[in-house]
Protein backbone atom coordinates (compact mmCIF):
# COMPACT_ATOMS: atom_id res chain seq x y z
CA UNK A 1 0.00 0.00 0.00
CA UNK A 2 3.15 2.02 -0.07
CA UNK A 3 2.04 3.41 -3.62
CA UNK A 4 -0.62 5.06 -2.29
CA UNK A 5 1.95 7.85 -0.52
CA UNK A 6 2.70 9.24 -4.12
CA UNK A 7 -0.97 9.92 -4.41
CA UNK A 8 -1.04 12.31 -1.35
CA UNK A 9 -0.67 15.16 -3.56
CA UNK A 10 -3.47 14.46 -5.22
CA UNK A 11 -5.59 13.60 -2.60
CA UNK A 12 -4.94 17.01 -1.17
CA UNK A 13 -5.75 18.68 -4.35
CA UNK A 14 -9.10 17.26 -4.11
CA UNK A 15 -9.59 18.14 -0.60
CA UNK A 16 -8.61 21.97 -1.36
CA UNK A 17 -10.75 21.75 -4.70
CA UNK A 18 -13.83 20.22 -2.57
CA UNK A 19 -13.40 22.65 0.41
CA UNK A 20 -12.44 25.67 -1.67
CA UNK A 21 -15.82 25.31 -4.07
CA UNK A 22 -18.17 25.05 -1.68
CA UNK A 23 -16.73 27.74 0.69
CA UNK A 24 -16.29 29.87 -2.43
CA UNK A 25 -19.75 29.59 -3.59
CA UNK A 26 -21.17 29.66 -0.15
CA UNK A 27 -19.63 33.10 0.79
CA UNK A 28 -20.51 34.55 -2.86
CA UNK A 29 -24.13 34.84 -2.44
CA UNK A 30 -23.85 35.90 0.94
CA UNK A 31 -21.22 38.71 -0.40
CA UNK A 32 -23.30 39.64 -3.46
CA UNK A 33 -26.56 38.70 -2.69
CA UNK A 34 -27.55 39.63 1.32
CA UNK A 35 -24.48 40.88 3.44
CA UNK A 36 -26.52 43.03 5.45
CA UNK A 37 -29.60 40.14 5.46
CA UNK A 38 -26.12 37.76 6.70
CA UNK A 39 -25.35 40.48 9.21
CA UNK A 40 -28.42 40.68 11.01
CA UNK A 41 -29.09 37.46 11.15
CA UNK A 42 -25.60 36.84 12.82
CA UNK A 43 -26.66 39.50 15.34
CA UNK A 44 -29.71 38.02 15.72
CA UNK A 45 -27.69 35.10 17.20
CA UNK A 46 -26.03 37.44 19.63
CA UNK A 47 -22.63 37.70 18.34
CA UNK A 48 -21.86 41.12 16.95
CA UNK A 49 -23.17 42.31 13.72
CA UNK A 50 -19.53 42.71 11.88
CA UNK A 51 -18.79 39.40 12.65
CA UNK A 52 -21.11 38.56 9.62
CA UNK A 53 -19.66 40.59 7.30
CA UNK A 54 -16.37 38.83 8.51
CA UNK A 55 -18.01 35.58 8.18
CA UNK A 56 -18.94 36.31 4.51
CA UNK A 57 -15.38 37.61 3.32
CA UNK A 58 -13.82 34.83 5.20
CA UNK A 59 -16.01 32.04 3.11
CA UNK A 60 -15.90 33.70 -0.60
CA UNK A 61 -12.32 35.29 0.08
CA UNK A 62 -10.76 32.33 2.28
CA UNK A 63 -13.11 29.44 -0.35
CA UNK A 64 -10.98 31.78 -3.54
CA UNK A 65 -7.80 31.23 -1.72
CA UNK A 66 -7.87 27.53 -0.82
CA UNK A 67 -9.22 26.79 -4.38
CA UNK A 68 -6.20 28.27 -5.87
CA UNK A 69 -3.62 26.97 -2.97
CA UNK A 70 -2.87 30.34 -1.95
CA UNK A 71 -1.92 31.26 1.76
CA UNK A 72 -3.65 27.70 2.28
CA UNK A 73 -3.15 27.33 6.00
CA UNK A 74 -4.59 30.71 7.11
CA UNK A 75 -7.30 30.79 4.68
CA UNK A 76 -8.64 27.37 6.25
CA UNK A 77 -7.67 28.50 9.65
CA UNK A 78 -10.55 31.57 8.59
CA UNK A 79 -12.65 28.85 7.31
CA UNK A 80 -12.30 26.67 10.46
CA UNK A 81 -13.16 28.59 12.79
CA UNK A 82 -16.28 30.32 10.75
CA UNK A 83 -17.67 26.78 10.53
CA UNK A 84 -17.09 25.99 14.14
CA UNK A 85 -19.20 28.97 14.71
CA UNK A 86 -21.77 27.93 12.60
CA UNK A 87 -22.18 24.65 14.42
CA UNK A 88 -22.10 25.87 17.58
CA UNK A 89 -24.80 28.95 16.95
CA UNK A 90 -26.82 27.55 13.84
CA UNK A 91 -26.58 23.68 13.63
CA UNK A 92 -25.98 22.11 16.74
CA UNK A 93 -29.48 22.06 18.47
CA UNK A 94 -30.96 20.45 14.63
CA UNK A 95 -28.74 17.31 15.64
CA UNK A 96 -26.06 15.52 13.22
CA UNK A 97 -28.24 14.50 10.19
CA UNK A 98 -31.53 16.15 9.17
CA UNK A 99 -32.78 19.51 8.41
CA UNK A 100 -30.55 22.14 9.25
CA UNK A 101 -28.43 19.59 10.87
CA UNK A 102 -24.29 19.74 11.41
CA UNK A 103 -23.08 17.43 9.16
CA UNK A 104 -22.03 19.30 6.08
CA UNK A 105 -20.70 21.97 8.16
CA UNK A 106 -18.53 19.04 10.31
CA UNK A 107 -17.65 18.08 7.15
CA UNK A 108 -16.48 21.00 5.67
CA UNK A 109 -14.57 22.16 8.94
CA UNK A 110 -12.60 18.55 9.45
CA UNK A 111 -11.60 19.85 5.90
CA UNK A 112 -10.25 22.59 7.01
CA UNK A 113 -8.77 21.60 9.62
CA UNK A 114 -6.49 19.14 8.04
CA UNK A 115 -5.49 21.64 5.60
CA UNK A 116 -4.32 23.88 8.29
CA UNK A 117 -1.63 21.00 9.23
CA UNK A 118 -1.06 19.68 5.77
CA UNK A 119 -1.27 22.98 4.11
CA UNK A 120 -2.21 23.08 0.15
CA UNK A 121 0.58 20.60 -1.06
CA UNK A 122 2.69 20.89 -4.18
CA UNK A 123 -0.13 21.13 -6.86
CA UNK A 124 -0.95 24.47 -5.26
CA UNK A 125 0.65 27.80 -5.44
CA UNK A 126 1.98 27.98 -1.70
CA UNK A 127 4.16 25.42 -3.62
CA UNK A 128 5.76 27.39 -5.95
CA UNK A 129 5.78 30.79 -4.05
CA UNK A 130 7.77 28.82 -1.07
CA UNK A 131 11.47 28.77 -0.82
CA UNK A 132 12.76 25.87 -2.90
CA UNK A 133 9.41 25.08 -4.38
CA UNK A 134 8.14 24.25 -7.66
CA UNK A 135 8.99 27.81 -8.58
CA UNK A 136 12.30 27.54 -9.64
CA UNK A 137 15.76 26.84 -8.52
CA UNK A 138 16.72 28.14 -5.20
CA UNK A 139 20.82 28.63 -4.25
Amino acid sequence: MRYLDRLQPLALLVMRLALGAVMFDHGYHKVFGGLHHHAQFVASLGLPAWTGYLSSFAEFLGGLLVLVGLFTRIAAFAICIDLAVAIAKVHFHNGLIGNGGSELPLALATLAFALIFFGGGPIAFDHIRAPGGGGGKSK
